[in-house]
């Protein structure tokens, strides 16, 4: 749900109604001295926005080298991955032929175990005597030497394939070990090509967007310098004018960011929305609240003329400056006002003083609206205080 705060947009409606009714009271400055100060102020502020235009722009080459060295950098681990990868699939090539290799070798070695087995268990069961009958039996001496020569003949053949297979398994399994330790340090190396080349994309990435910023910073400082000049030539026919000419304002929009505080004292109520802690629901807030003392002078950000001046349910007494162009700044839970609406007011000037906000504390109510939206103050007025 919408805070109290939203409810200043229901007094817009006062504003060309008070305008109507009410003029434009002395200040105690020609407007030829406003025209010259705001002529000065713009200067100065011209001179900060090309300041900051040249500033963006060293910063861009800065930005534009650093891009260039990422890109070769980028695609340096490119090649680098393309080589982890060629070495990974080749070291998996050669895995996997060892692996076949291995499982051939076992499978020969299950298909041979039978013939081995059923000798050895024949062996077995006659034991070494059992074989010097079978060997005595036979009255001819040529045949019992056949015999006999046979016997030892099969056992050594065994004994042979058996070890010739025991050691080439442990020769391929040692192979398949290597290559299955090589195919993992070539991972390894993959996935860190792979891992740095990811965070150079996203620093390419990152710079581009750099890049796309520090462009649009500078159009906006050019369209600004372009609006100071502007007012800067109205300003200047207003000085050659007659002395009680009307003075143009300068455009809000160039001092994006170097708008003086109202008050000194630190924000205790952000912009935008937030979630009350207590009930859960949504709260959304137009301006801010800056805590100060009571009484404390609030100044006028920028100049304009006073459009609204009186109580106003749940702000105290409500400024609101009109600054053209659909800007407005507003200024709540003032205490009191010397003001009126139709007063023109130059920056700096005095809107009121602190008062009370309903929980009773001394704090301002500050909103600032561009285009007739509200907006984050915090981005407009200076950071340093």
């Amino acid at each position: 749900m919408a805070d109290p705060f939203s409810r200043v947009q229901g007094c817009f409606f006062l504003i060309a109604l008070a305008l109507c009714l009410c003029g434009s009271q002395v200040t105690g400055q020609t407007p030829r001295d406003d025209a010259k100060a705001l002529s000065a102020r713009a200067t100065a502020r011209i001179k900060a926005l090309q300041t900051e235009a040249d500033q963006l722009a060293a910063q861009a080459r800065s930005v534009f080298g650093d891009l260039r060295k990422l890109e070769i950098e980028r695609a340096i681990k490119r090649e680098q991955l393309a080589q982890a990868d060629a070495a990974l699939a080749a070291v998996t090539a050669s895995r996997d032929e060892a692996l076949t290799r291995l499982a051939a070798l076992e499978a020969a070695r299950v298909a041979e175990t039978p013939g081995v087995t059923n000798r050895l268990v024949e062996l077995a069961k006659r034991g070494r005597g059992g074989y010097v009958k079978l060997l005595l039996s036979s009255d001819d001496v040529r045949a019992f030497g056949r015999m006999s020569r046979g016997v030892a003949a099969v056992a050594e053949l065994d004994r042979v394939r058996l070890e010739t297979h025991r050691r080439t398994l442990v020769a391929e399994r040692a192979v398949v070990a290597e290559i299955e330790r090589r195919r993992m340090a070539v991972a390894s190396l993959q996935k860190a090509a792979a891992g740095a080349r990811s965070a150079l994309d996203s620093a390419v990435a990152a710079r581009n967007r750099l890049i796309d910023e520090l462009d649009h910073r500078r159009d906006l400082a050019a369209q600004y310098v372009s609006e100071l000049q502007a007012a800067q030539l109205g300003l200047e026919r207003a000085i050659a004018a007659a002395p009680g000419g009307a003075v143009p304002a300068l455009p809000i929009g160039p001092f994006r960011g170097d708008l003086e505080w109202p008050i000194t004292g630190p924000v205790t109520t952000g912009f935008g929305r937030s979630i009350n802690g207590r009930f859960g629901t949504a709260i959304v807030r137009n301006g801010i609240e800056i805590a100060g003392a009571e009484g404390t002078a609030v100044r006028a950000v920028h100049e304009g003329t006073v459009a609204y001046a009186a109580p106003f349910a749940g702000f105290g007494i409500l400024v609101i400056v009109d600054h053209g162009d659909g800007a407005f700044s507003l200024y709540g839970h003032l205490a009191e006002t010397p003001h009126a609406a139709g007063t023109h007011l130059r920056r700096g000037d005095a809107v009121g003083s602190v008062g009370l906000v309903p929980a009773g504390e001394a704090a301002l109510y500050f909103e600032l609206r561009i285009d007739g939206r509200p907006v984050d103050p915090l981005q407009w007025l200076r950071r340093s205080r």
